[in-house]
């Protein structure tokens, strides 16, 4: 099976931790943290490998946080080419709160990257894509990259004969589609930003999802929709499977379980269903998960058995 490649240019050093009570003004004790390498991007390869795939991430790093970054990375032993940047990876914070069983997420907003920065991440993305099976292009933008950046990955893509995944939102998402990719991953708001439909219930999200695809917009369009599911669309047909009940740990990293688990399926050969139905087994098996831990091997084999995608029509 050919390999998959992920791009991650705003990655994160992701902390998790947890505390009785969020209180204002007062000085929070904290619990034990957790420290994994994050981003979107990153995310995906690291399921990917976990689920038995082969992934080669493709990501930024500067200053102290991005030697963290690579040695959390060192220690998941994932393959990796990462591009030196001038500012410093960011951090985000997770905390559970105990007595509520909230999750609050802090999320900054990454270093400035320069022309010349990106532009190395795109040729990085061109040398290791060679042969591959797929590009997986997850996350946001950091400030300085242009809109249009994911839209430039998905024609280097075509001229490589690489199937291009997006899962990005707002302007990048949609330069993207404009462009047109293979599979791109939109939730229920980004749908409705995407097309201006009016309401937000199934049928009328399934009718946009079924216009974009015949617009040529994504070959195949994975609308996530949390604890409803997803929502997939092809040309041929149109698949709604929702996820298992279980109990919820931690929704860090769950989407990005989703996509790894969909596009590692398609990879293997997988039909749409079964690509649907290891798609929401890895995103419910990310629930099941601590912290910024994601998804693992047994919890998503043993969903997949309970995920019973079903059939729309128009």
């Amino acid at each position: 099976m050919a390999h998959i490649v992920t791009l991650t240019l705003n990655p994160a050093i992701d902390v998790a931790t947890s505390v009785p009570e969020v209180t204002p003004e007062h000085k929070l004790r904290c619990g034990p943290a957790r420290m994994d390498p994050g981003g979107g991007g990153i995310n995906v390869a690291r399921v990917v490998r976990e689920l038995g795939g082969e992934s080669i991430a493709v990501y930024t790093r500067g200053g102290p946080t991005g030697h963290l970054l690579e040695h959390l990375l060192e220690e998941k032993g994932l393959l990796r080419r990462s591009i030196p940047v001038e500012g410093y990876t960011r951090e985000s914070f997770t905390v559970a709160e105990g007595t509520s069983s909230r999750e609050y997420r802090f999320i900054l907003p990454g270093p400035t990257l320069s022309e010349r920065e990106w532009q190395r991440c795109l040729d990085a993305v061109a040398e290791v894509a060679v042969g591959a099976a797929f590009i997986v292009a997850s996350g946001s933008l950091p400030p300085g990259v242009p809109e249009d950046f994911y839209a430039r990955l998905a024609r280097m893509g075509k001229r490589q004969d690489v199937r291009v995944v997006v899962d990005t939102n707002g302007p990048p998402l949609r330069a993207a589609l404009e462009e047109g990719v293979f599979l791109a991953k939109p939730n229920r708001r980004e749908l409705k930003d995407l097309t201006g439909m009016k309401t937000e219930d199934l049928a009328t999200q399934a009718e946009a999802a079924r216009e974009l695809v015949a617009r040529g917009r994504a070959e195949v369009l994975a609308v996530s929709m949390g604890a409803d599911g997803a929502l997939l669309t092809t040309r041929e047909g149109q698949l709604r499977a929702t996820p298992p009940p279980v109990e919820t740990h931690s929704s860090v990293g769950a989407g990005d379980s989703f996509v790894a688990g969909l596009t590692l399926a398609l990879a293997r050969g997988k039909t749409p269903e079964d690509a649907l139905r290891w798609g929401i087994a890895a995103g419910t098996a990310a629930l099941l998960s601590q912290g910024t831990d994601l998804c693992h091997r047994a919890d998503a084999e043993r969903l997949f058995a309970l995920v019973k995608p079903v059939a729309l029509t128009p």
